[in-house]
């Protein structure tokens, strides 16, 4: 039987089974390769063309990881047919919780009377006597919020901005999901991103038909190298990084990384979507907006820094981009809530956001230095402004183990197992995020519990 999508192999420098894998997708796209149909035998394949059987399992496990192919054992190997793959179920983003819950897995903005704020503002919102809260929102009806956002961002963080940049959306998922839409196309996108990744990367993705490849980090974040031989094996049209506060391992962006990535961006012709939803405090490094103004984006919200029963995110859009945004959050849902809008300006115009954000952050900083004073002697990872924790476990303890024992006293953490892709794997961490609406004794003393269970692993636990 011969392969009627033969790969070329001549005058290619890529490695032989990213040929045959570009082959494969070539084929599937153009109706070369039908659903259903069935595939040679590895040894057969590699015999056809003249390549080892390791590289024909190798390009054929991609394909399946991509959902491009079926492998069974006993029936072989089969082009992907129309039944609608079964959901992956995953740890939801956000779990229920209750004030006295000793949840260290959601980052939660403490409770520090942004409640009575709100309720203030709403208040004098209610004599407003304007007819906006009748009609569809508009391009003109929430440029106030749109204009309190390029304040609220600063020069300083994106670039030259102003608020036909902006794009406004449900929290800084909902605007990354943005995004990635305005971005991503063909039957196959690619997504860059971290080795380990928050898992909203892993949701968006999925909704979007996209496949995400990790890129390995060091402590001054994505390494160039490793994101220059990502591309050329995977292709890309989106690099999504957190680069002032990465998920879960705390690291920074050097700025003189980022100025090599942004270079990178150029050659490869990426776009950069940088979420930064995490950063609470000022930052003295510039976004990829500011850096590469062309192709990078800047996402945020007020989630962590002021009050997340708001869901107000928003995109500060390359400006070639910000058009095409615009129309992909109209024919999403139209528009933000003009009450939300109106709030939000508020908020921000009258100074009460920046107070509270820096209420939140001396907030963080307390709670951190506690943790920091209990966790210390063992191997974290930790910054200032950083509402959490990255802790590697001594050795006879896994993430999931360690989770499960920690979940058993009480306490919930993330193990990094839920921040790996599902071609990476993890290494035996935790993050501990800080549980602001408890006690500092309850805190403090949940700490020392985690403490004593990491001095104590279990015997059995196959490293």
């Amino acid at each position: 039987m011969g392969t009627i999508w033969p790969a070329d192999f001549s005058g290619k420098r890529d490695p032989k089974y990213i040929v045959l894998i570009q082959s494969i997708r070539s084929a599937i796209q153009t109706g070369g390769l039908t659903a259903g149909q069935k595939l040679p035998p590895v040894r057969e394949l590699a015999w056809q063309l003249g390549i080892t059987p390791g590289t024909v399992a190798r390009a054929y496990k991609i394909a399946n990881d991509e959902g491009l192919l079926e492998t069974t054992v006993g029936r072989g190997t089969f082009v992907a047919g129309a039944e609608m793959p079964t959901p992956v179920v995953e740890e939801p983003l956000l779990t229920a919780t209750t004030p006295d819950t000793l949840d260290f897995r959601a980052c939660r903005v403490p409770d520090l009377g942004q409640g009575d704020t709100i309720r203030s503002i709403l208040q004098q919102m209610s004599r407003d006597t304007s007819d906006r809260y009748i009609d569809y929102p508009t391009n003109d009806t929430d440029r106030e919020a749109r204009e309190a956002v390029v304040r609220w961002i600063g020069q300083d963080r994106a670039g030259r901005l102003n608020a036909e940049d902006v794009v406004l959306g449900f929290g800084a998922q909902h605007s990354v999901m943005m995004a990635l839409q305005c971005c991503l196309s063909g039957a196959n996108p690619v997504i860059l991103t971290e080795e380990l990744a928050y898992p909203g990367v892993r949701h968006a993705a999925r909704l979007l038909r996209a496949r995400v490849v990790g890129v390995e980090m060091d402590q001054n974040g994505i390494r160039p190298d490793r994101l220059a031989e990502a591309f050329r094996q995977h292709g890309a049209q989106v690099l999504l990084t957190s680069a002032e506060v990465h998920s879960p391992t705390t690291i920074r962006t050097s700025h003189a990384r980022r100025q090599e990535i942004a270079d990178l961006a150029r050659k490869f012709h990426l776009q950069i979507i940088e979420d930064d939803c995490h950063r609470v405090a000022e930052s003295d490094i510039p976004g990829y907006r500011a850096i590469c103004p062309e192709r990078g984006w800047y996402i945020s919200s007020l989630t962590k820094s002021v009050s997340a029963t708001l869901r107000f995110g928003f995109a500060a859009c390359p400006t070639p981009m910000a058009k095409a945004a615009r129309q992909v959050a109209q024919s999403s849902f139209y528009g933000m809530p003009q009450p939300i809008l109106d709030l939000c300006a508020r908020l921000i115009n009258s100074g009460h956001a920046d107070r509270i954000r820096q209420s939140v952050e001396k907030t963080y900083l307390q709670r951190i230095r506690l943790a920091v004073n209990v966790l210390g002697h063992w191997d974290i990872r930790w910054r200032p402004d950083v509402p959490f924790i990255w802790l590697r476990l001594p050795q006879g303890w896994r993430g999931s183990t360690f989770a499960m024992a920690c979940e058993a006293k009480g306490i919930r953490i993330k193990p990094a197992d839920e921040f790996a892709l599902p071609d990476g794997s993890a290494p035996h961490a935790v993050r501990l995020a800080i549980n602001t609406h408890i006690s500092d004794e309850r805190f403090e003393s949940a700490l020392n519990a985690v403490s004593r269970l990491l001095a104590n692993p279990p015997t059995n636990v196959d490293l």
